[in-house]
């Protein structure tokens, strides 16, 4: 069973929400916050699998409430709810150590799709949506989150692997693009994670951008 935390300001959205989440057999909300502060608070006292954020609430926003619940541990992940596919916040709760973000509007069986995918430790990364927030906000000076490895240290496949995840390919797409087999790219993918001190594919796609192996409009 996966635990659920929902933190909105709003309570007809966490309504909305829980409508959907209490239909699926392997889900259940264990908790409701109404902002950041008591989010991370009830993060901490419920240790729920996964967090449901909204980005833009009072006081203390979803970038730090994520920010707060990711420093004190790296089993609770994040999933970020937006409204805007380009906001400025959703970039700094990457960086704060969300595993991922989803539009508010996302239909009811992608949201239980990404939330089972962020509860097995994967991460959900939206390619399009993903890549013109980090063409947006890449280099412009938000706090770095992530580790200053560089790319020497991976091999010339390895770094084949990182630039088509930075693209938003899955395993599976990956390894029809490079001839591989999936069990493959799956190793491969766990290596460059390893090499770079990166936690999932979401810090893979920030970190391919930022080290410049995948530039900023690039297809």
């Amino acid at each position: 069973m996966i635990d659920i935390l929902l933190a909105d300001d709003q309570a007809l959205v966490r309504t909305g929400f829980r409508m959907i989440l209490d239909n699926a057999d392997d889900m259940q909300v264990v908790g409701e916050a109404g902002d950041g502060a008591q989010a991370a608070e009830m993060a901490v006292q419920l240790q729920p699998d996964i967090v449901l954020m909204d980005v833009r609430m009072p006081e203390v926003d979803g970038v730090e409430a994520t920010r707060r619940i990711c420093t004190g541990t790296s089993r609770i992940r994040v999933l970020i709810l937006t409204t805007f596919d380009l906001d400025e916040y959703v970039y700094a709760a990457l960086h704060a150590g969300a595993s991922g973000f989803l539009l508010k509007d996302t239909l009811a069986p992608d949201l239980l799709s990404a939330i089972r995918v962020v509860a097995r430790g994967d991460a959900v990364v939206a390619p399009s949506v993903t890549r013109r927030l980090l063409e947006r906000y890449v280099g412009i000076g938000v706090a770095q989150a992530i580790p200053a490895a560089s790319l020497d240290v991976l091999t010339e496949r390895e770094r084949e692997v990182l630039s088509l995840i930075a693209r938003g390919l899955s395993n599976t797409e990956i390894a029809e693009c490079l001839f591989l087999s999936e069990g493959t790219v799956k190793t491969h993918v766990s290596r460059v994670l390893a090499k770079l001190g990166l936690r999932d594919r979401v810090q893979a796609v920030v970190f391919a951008y930022e080290s410049g192996l995948v530039r900023a409009g690039a297809t």
